[in-house]
């Protein structure tokens, strides 16, 4: 848990002066994967959103690297009915996380003041909440319910379960990012797949063991900036 907390400190404050720094806020598609190999089957896909501030080293026209912190939100919404569909539980979770990413960007001028960019690399991330949301029906009764998402400290690198429970979630996540975007001078355009590494149910052990409980989300975000 410290070297990450040491690492995202690092990513904070690594944008040299001279990078181009830019606000970022935009649509979040959020999954989380259901089976062994890394498929979301019968699991729905949840809005969310991401916003924060990143920036560019300015390292060159042709390449870059891309820094920042993103407050970003993911999870899933699930629907399971039985009974020949009469009878339902429908869950619908939505964490939230201050996420790190790392990326190599590649640059292609388009016109005067245009480019489009190519960008993949890490992203390290730390749960900070969210609300789990249940509904219910039993027959004729509905229920429903909620609660906050409580995150547990397990190291996502070990296969040991620290402070697991069925209704926690592991604090900390890790991925890898890759997408595409337009750069004007005024706005920056950006298109983002997320696809998380570390199975972040709390009771789930050995990250090598299977695709299953990873996220997978899809961001649509807008970025404006502040310097050039």
């Amino acid at each position: 848990m410290k070297k990450l907390l040491i690492a995202l400190c690092v990513l904070c404050f690594a944008i040299p002066a001279k990078a181009q720094i830019y606000l970022q806020g935009g649509l979040n598609l959020a999954n989380i994967t259901r089976t062994n190999d890394g498929q979301t089957e019968k699991n729905n896909i949840l809005t969310s959103f991401n916003a924060g501030i990143m920036g560019r080293w300015g390292l060159s026209k042709e390449l870059d690297i891309e820094t920042g912190l993103l407050f970003s939100g993911h999870g899933s919404r699930a629907e399971t009915y039985f009974n020949g569909g009469s009878n339902y539980v429908k869950t619908r979770f939505n964490p939230y996380y201050i996420q790190a990413p790392l990326n190599a960007v590649i640059k292609i001028p388009l016109v005067k003041n245009a480019n489009l960019f190519f960008h993949a690399g890490p992203y390290i991330a730390v749960g900070v909440g969210g609300r789990s949301r249940w509904e219910s029906r039993i027959g004729p009764i509905v229920s429903t319910s909620s609660s906050s998402i409580k995150f547990s400290n397990d190291d996502p690198f070990t296969s040991e379960q620290d402070d697991a429970a069925y209704d926690k979630l592991k604090r900390f996540d890790y991925g890898l990012n890759a997408g595409a975007g337009i750069d004007f001078e005024f706005v920056i355009l950006k298109l983002n797949y997320g696809l998380g590494l570390a199975r972040i149910n709390s009771t789930e052990g050995n990250n090598a063991g299977s695709d299953k409980n990873k996220y997978r989300t899809i961001s649509l975000s807008v970025g404006i900036p502040l310097s050039r």
